[in-house]
């Protein structure tokens, strides 16, 4: 999913294994995820996707000053989506600590690692199926 300001932005899911670099997007002053190969794609990620940094991450409130979170692995997440107009699209870190994509300095890359389970496993191609009574049926044939 890519946040509610990036959709005049050409979007496209995330792919297992491919390097993802921060962005500000082109007519917006919104940051996200773009591929090395096309930085005028959006790359939108699931919830759950977790994403390994080839550095500590870097962060900024566009400010002069930017800070540093102490972790190169973090997990996509939405937060407070009951609000609208409003940035949701965040990285959770293993300490708990939410940054809004939106504030991710430019130019840092991550690596997709792994995403989210989005449909259940694939039914079984044959069921066993349930007997409530198995006990054999005994017919009784007249004698005489």
């Amino acid at each position: 999913m890519c946040d509610y300001s990036l959709h005049a932005v050409a979007t496209r899911p995330a792919e297992v294994g491919e390097t993802i670099v921060t962005t500000t997007f082109r007519g917006t002053s919104t940051r996200g995820f773009a591929s090395e190969a096309d930085p005028s794609v959006a790359v939108c990620l699931l919830p759950g996707t977790e994403l390994a940094f080839a550095d500590n991450v870097r962060y900024d409130n566009r400010w002069i000053w930017t800070r540093t979170v102490n972790s190169r692995v973090g997990k996509f997440g939405k937060i407070d989506p009951h609000i609208p107009d409003r940035h949701h699209d965040a990285i959770e870190f293993p300490d708990g600590k939410y940054v809004l994509v939106t504030q991710l300095v430019e130019g840092q890359r991550a690596t997709v690692l792994q995403l989210p389970v989005t449909q259940p496993a694939p039914e079984r191609e044959h069921k066993p199926q349930i007997v409530a009574d198995t006990r054999p049926t005994i017919t009784r044939l007249p004698i005489g």
